[in-house]
């Protein structure tokens, strides 16, 4: 039997993988979750290590008073009982093939809004303050199910992502979210309430953190999540010992931004005691618990099985570590069918579209697309001045490295510049720094002659529009299929000029875009789907040229037409409309 868990060691800092497992305790009926988990501790104190989960309908084994559905076809908890991990490059794992086809909820637009109008009925009753109501996607499934774990893994890497093996079920976790972690008497859970979905480009972005940080609504849940927890807590905990060193703090990921808080506590609980009082997480219920939890039975359609349980592992030194089981899929290899939970706290105040809203951007992980690529600057170095506009530059490739979390190693970046431009034979160069995901810089030059004063860039309309939505339209890399894919509609042309879904002009693919209309110098605005340049923003500095939405039509009617960046400077364009 396969019994695999694949997770990362907070107290190695490395990834691990449990296999050639002793044995596999699991229960499927709530009588036997209890003498699993003692035989578990039984196990520890012999020296083993256990890894594996606990679904969320294990619920009632542990507090009775706790309402949660019978399943019958996945385990209410299982774990693997091995002598000790090993330690896993996950880089160095073969991918194979695997194939996801469409994801389809569980329940639509209307059902739910219906749903949050009855939770609001409980709310207005007393019965509940806050729900964690919740529903299920699902897909069908074919392949390798650690390739699809790596790559959601890669999409949104998460300390706390685990990938584990049973079977005929395959988990794939990224939750990143801690339920708890123990190391001797410390216990720390980490609660996160509160989402916001991830800007486009370094200010929008900045602006969505801060909307969050700041949101009354959002702060509130958490500290209700945040108040249950530490009563959790001081069930098992030394009196006076609970404590929350950190509140509302906001962690970055790449769909979505998260409020967490961090509570902790002194404890000699056993992991039996730990779960009794603790589990399921508070956050992914709803406050009072035990009346929320009969709430949710009673709207929700589909059991949650694992999705909102705990995947993690003991050790025999008296260390743990458990998420809560969001962003998890499940895949069932009997069925060929993937299933994914997802949902949010309901209060009275909730908008039921904006919820709604809210848990589509917990699944965009499910399809982010983590290609990898580098961070890019493309730079004039010519004589005697140097560098043009290096400081800018480096700020833009700072800022696109905050969003997509690159290390931004400064000192390297600066000496790499000044090594190759060292070499210069006195004569202008293109030179080309590159930034990848690790932090490593590369830096490469070749000759460069600027255009003739009197030429002409030759534009053509693209044949289809961008995706303002689109974050890579607001960052300079190596990924380029846009652009390409832009050019190519237009081969005779020196360019392409891009629009977006509302037929605003944005850019070309290697330029910005300036237009003459009243005599005035205007260029599409951030906002429009396009590169913030260096040179434009130096432009805009200096009040030369100025933003404004332009279309279409404005290329019919303006006065001139101009193309800009930091290495050609000014260029005089024409539009061939016949080439598009």
């Amino acid at each position: 039997m396969t019994a695999e868990v694949t997770l990362h060691d907070p107290f190695t800092g490395e990834w691990v993988i449990f296999r050639d497992a002793e044995m596999v305790l699991a229960a499927t009926a709530l009588s036997e979750v209890l003498p699993v988990i003692e035989q578990l501790e039984a196990m520890l104190q012999r020296g083993f290590y256990a890894a594996g989960f606990v679904s969320y309908e294990a619920a009632p084994a542990f507090d009775p008073a706790l309402h949660a559905p019978h399943i019958s076809d996945f385990p209410l908890c299982w774990f693997g009982i091995y002598s000790r991990p090993q330690p896993l490059d996950l880089s160095q794992l073969q991918r194979r093939s695997y194939r996801v086809g469409s994801w389809q909820a569980s329940i639509d637009a209307q059902r739910y809004r219906e749903d949050i109008d009855r939770i609001k009925c409980y709310i207005a009753a007393g019965d509940s303050y806050q729900v964690n109501y919740t529903y299920r996607m699902f897909a069908p499934f074919a392949g390798d199910a650690l390739s699809f774990f790596l790559d959601l893994n890669r999409n949104q890497p998460t300390e706390f992502a685990a990938f584990a093996d049973i079977g005929d079920v395959a988990v794939c976790s990224v939750s990143p979210e801690l339920f708890f972690r123990l190391d001797g008497a410390l216990l720390t859970s980490r609660p996160m309430k509160g989402t916001a979905s991830r800007g486009r480009y370094p200010a929008e972005d900045r602006a969505r953190a801060e909307w969050l940080r700041n949101s009354q609504k959002n702060r509130a849940e958490n500290t209700m999540i945040v108040d249950m927890i530490r009563n959790d807590f001081g069930r098992i905990a030394a009196t006076g010992s609970v404590t929350v060193p950190s509140a509302y703090d906001i962690e970055r990921y790449p769909t979505a931004w998260q409020m967490t808080s961090t509570v902790t506590a002194r404890s000699s609980a056993s992991p039996a005691q730990i779960l009794a009082a603790l589990f399921p997480c508070a956050s992914i219920t709803g406050a009072p618990k035990a009346r929320t939890m009969a709430i949710i039975g009673e709207l929700e359609t589909t059991p949650r099985k694992l999705y909102t349980g705990a995947i993690g592992f003991f050790d025999p030194q008296r260390r743990a570590q458990f998420n809560v089981a969001i962003r998890t899929v499940l895949i069932d290899r009997r069925s060929s069918r993937a299933e994914y939970g997802v949902g949010g706290g309901i209060v009275w105040d909730s908008a039921a579209d904006e919820e709604f809203a809210e848990t589509r951007t917990k699944a965009k992980v499910l399809t982010a697309k983590g290609v990898a690529f580098d961070l890019l600057e493309t730079l004039l170095w010519a004589p005697p001045e140097g560098y043009f506009l290096r400081d800018e530059h480096l700020q833009r490739m700072k800022d696109s490295a905050e969003y997509f979390g690159y290390p931004f190693p400064d000192a390297a970046l600066a000496a790499a510049l000044n090594a190759i431009a060292a070499q210069f034979p006195g004569e202008s160069r293109r030179v080309r720094l590159c930034l990848d995901r690790t932090g490593k810089v590369s830096c490469q030059s070749a000759a460069f002659r600027s255009p003739p004063p009197d030429s002409r860039v030759r534009l053509a309309l693209a044949a289809t529009p961008v995706d303002s939505a689109n974050p890579l339209l607001y960052h300079k890399t190596t990924k380029r299929d846009i652009y390409e894919t832009a050019r190519q509609s237009a081969p005779e042309a020196d360019d392409v000029i891009l629009y977006n879904e509302r037929g605003e002009l944005t850019e070309t693919t290697i330029y910005n875009l300036v237009l003459k209309i009243g005599g005035r110098l205007l260029t599409p605005p951030l906002e429009s789907g396009l590169l913030p340049g260096t040179f434009r923003a130096w432009l805009l500095g200096q009040r030369i040229i100025a933003e404004q939405t332009l279309t279409i039509a404005d290329l019919e009617r303006c006065e001139a037409v101009y193309v800009i960046n930091a290495l050609r400077k000014w260029q005089r364009a024409i539009v061939a409309w016949g080439m598009a």
